[in-house]
């Protein structure tokens, strides 16, 4: 909690308007006819109400004539980034238009259908704790469940499910056609509409329909110029079946962006009937109750889970892959830009790895009733008369039929560096960039950007001020402030690396870091809000319990003693108790010192909290300690070129980026600790010399008084 005040910027709002449930199981059409919307009243930018109207929700969008095409928050895309960027929007009161150039591909999983893993998950927890959807649909979803990194410490488990491709888009189409003050269309957009003051002020299609609004955000994904190979021939698409959207990049470059190619790949999908798995490793699902990623209790719903498995490359995969180098669009010379680095095709991992005898590879199920195994590990570049010989190399896949082949697909981004941390351009007023435009990889990470700049797109249209998550208050904040400050030119994905904080920003915490943050925005309801105020309040009475209630002997200090080759001293406290290495909250339940009013996670939560409180105090102290000079603003008419004590590569690099706080800066690529020291001199005698500018004009005009 004091995590989430000292490290999240945002204007307090005068009152909240607590919107009804909008997560149905089913079409709120079919469960309940009525829904409240926020419907605007005019007003002034910063002087803002609403007016809650009960309404039905296969009515709402009955609005004709020229305003039909008029709206507070336009979305292009309709993919992970553009769900949460249109829910965000439309929750918050504004009448949101999505554009998707298929809207039966709406939150589509183009690659692995899957969601969460390493930061990941973190990435989803934190989405749902402010109010996104992508959590709840992954639970409502997933064929398997596994907490990954489950003997490491708890800044690095990782909860991630595989999911059903086709379930998951149509549960996220269901919810975003049902949501009020929402409308969806399908359209190319090819344009951006300026003011006269270079502000947004809508979009235009390729077949010359003009929309209106305050705030626009591209979420394009892959499709702006977007280009599919497959060995050396190409096609212009998104994905593979999928036109590409074209024109909208030769606009952004009018208006003075900065755009480059980033590429990535999917692999080939086989028929499961064709696949002997008797010789296979099975990966099972995890046998204890599973983990979840909502913190909303309506959507744990156990279900059956599915089995994947695993295989490895042979030599002969290898050998095959090597021989035809010059065949993948890559290493062929035809194809330069840059692909993941850490999600690299199979023909990458042997020439990189050439130590490596062999390559893991996970064959996962994309669906409970179809037949399409997901060759996880094994995208390539490779024609697609060399693809079934390859896979007939692994183990297991002697007999198979290849369904779909792998591609590649390479696409145009706009380095990020072009945005303030609030995910608006820096060069006009009201348009917003989410998703793989901003040169990330993975469905968390375009979730996570959506929901930022949904809200921004929202709050902007209605004249307040936009919301920044520092780095050290979540992952969400750690991944813009590294992208609008790093000048990256290789797809980015979330790493537990990447946060120097990560004891602090872990799964089990998100709702109490970031959902007052939700709550504050207007995202939370009341429903939810009070689950968390109760949640938080049962862990914080089991911690008091724990410090008074007191054990001397008996069977479960002699378990303690067991498992922690520590001995328990008479009249220990169970707090103490669960300090001890390799003892879990699960060993008092067992002995009956347990509290039988705490779910699974709370229990979690418990623990961690107890377990590693010294590391936490430590490391919350830390942050204390730097926060105040790390957040130290920077003007953004600042003249680096003028700062000559400056290395050169930091004055390019700083004029470039112009980073919004000292702490930005010194994470600029080519800007070192001496600079930035420097940097602090320089502000600090520029601080000093308006100061005496301050006196000296406040004593001219005191003794020109007295004349």
């Amino acid at each position: 909690m004091a995590l989430a005040a000292t490290g999240i910027h945002f204007t307090r709002l005068s009152r909240h308007f607590p919107l009804p449930s909008l997560f149905p199981r089913f079409p709120p059409i079919l469960r309940n006819p009525r829904n409240l919307t926020c419907r605007r009243k005019p007003c002034r930018p910063g002087n803002c109400s609403f007016t809650v109207a009960a309404t039905f929700a296969n009515c709402r969008n009955d609005n004709f004539g020229a305003d039909n095409e008029r709206y507070d928050v336009i979305v292009v895309g309709g993919g992970h980034a553009g769900c949460e960027a249109a829910l965000a929007s439309a929750r918050l009161g504004a009448k949101t238009l999505l554009l998707t150039l298929n809207i039966d591909r709406i939150a589509w999983q183009p690659c692995n259908p899957a969601v969460g893993g390493p930061a990941k998950s973190q990435l989803v927890h934190e989405v749902d704790a402010i109010g996104g959807e992508i959590g709840k649909v992954a639970d409502r979803c997933y064929l398997q469940k596994r907490v990954l990194n489950i003997s490491r410490g708890p800044a690095v488990r990782a909860l991630r499910a595989q999911t059903d491709k086709r379930e998951y888009a149509s549960q996220m189409k269901i919810i975003v056609e049902s949501c009020p003050n929402l409308s969806i269309r399908e359209a190319m957009v090819i344009d951006i509409l300026l003011g006269k003051n270079d502000n947004v002020e809508g979009v235009r299609t390729f077949f010359g329909m003009d929309f209106y609004a305050l705030s626009v955000i591209l979420t394009t994904g892959t499709f702006m110029s977007g280009k599919i190979w497959v060995g050396r021939t190409s096609m212009p698409a998104g994905r593979a079946g999928e036109s590409a959207s074209h024109g909208l990049t030769e606009n952004l470059q009018r208006l003075g962006f900065e755009t480059d190619r980033l590429k990535t790949g999917t692999p080939a999908r086989v028929d499961c009937r064709t696949v002997d798995f008797s010789g296979l490793e099975p990966q099972h699902g995890d046998e204890e109750k599973v983990n979840w990623f909502s913190f909303d209790p309506d959507f744990h719903i156990e279900r059956e889970q599915m089995c994947c498995y695993l295989t490895r490359t042979t030599k002969s995969t290898h050998q095959l892959i090597r021989e035809n180098l010059h065949e993948t669009p890559t290493y062929g010379g035809w194809v330069e830009a840059k692909g993941p680095r850490y999600c690299p095709s199979i023909e990458d991992k042997i020439v990189r790895f050439q130590d490596k005898e062999s390559h893991q590879i996970f064959l996962e199920p994309e669906g409970r009733n179809v037949p399409e195994l997901y060759v996880q590990g094994f995208s390539t570049g490779l024609p697609e008369k060399l693809q079934l010989p390859l896979l007939r190399t692994l183990p297991g896949l002697e007999n198979c039929s290849m369904l779909r082949p792998a591609y590649a697909v390479e696409y145009d981004f706009l380095p990020a560096y072009q945005c303030s941390r609030s995910l608006m351009t820096k060069k006009i007023e009201g348009l917003f960039f989410s998703g793989q435009i901003n040169g990330t990889t993975g469905y968390e990470e375009a979730a996570a950007q959506g929901l930022i700049s949904g809200i921004n797109a929202a709050r902007y249209s209605d004249g307040k001020s936009l919301i920044v998550l520092e780095r050290e208050s979540s992952y969400i904040g750690t991944l813009i402030d590294d992208l609008v400050t790093k000048d990256l030119r290789e797809p980015y994905r979330m790493l537990t690396s990447r946060s120097e904080h990560r004891l602090l920003l872990r799964s089990d915490n998100a709702d109490s870091r970031l959902t007052p943050l939700g709550r504050e925005i207007g995202l939370i309801d009341d429903r939810r809000w009070k689950m968390y105020q109760d949640k938080q309040a049962r862990i914080s009475q089991e911690k008091k319990r724990l410090r008074t209630v007191r054990i001397s002997g008996g069977d479960l200090a002699a378990e303690v003693t067991h498992l922690s080759g520590q001995p328990v001293k008479n009249s220990s406290t169970l707090e103490s108790i669960l300090k001890k290495p390799h003892v879990q909250y699960k060993v008092l339940d067992k002995h009956g010192f347990g509290n039988e009013l705490l779910c699974k996670i709370e229990k979690e939560c418990v623990e961690i909290d107890i377990k590693y409180e010294g590391f936490i105090m430590r490391q919350q102290s830390q942050l204390q300690q730097m926060v105040h000079q790390q957040h130290r603003p920077l003007s953004e008419d600042l003249d680096y070129y003028g700062m000559t004590t400056l290395s050169l590569e930091a004055r390019e690099k700083l004029s470039k980026i112009r980073p919004q706080t000292i702490g930005q800066a010194s994470r600029v690529g080519g800007v070192s600790p001496a600079d930035i020291t420097a940097l602090l001199i320089i502000l600090e005698t520029n601080k000093r010399k308006a100061q005496e500018q301050r006196r000296h004009q406040m004593l001219t005009s005191i003794m020109a008084d007295e004349g």
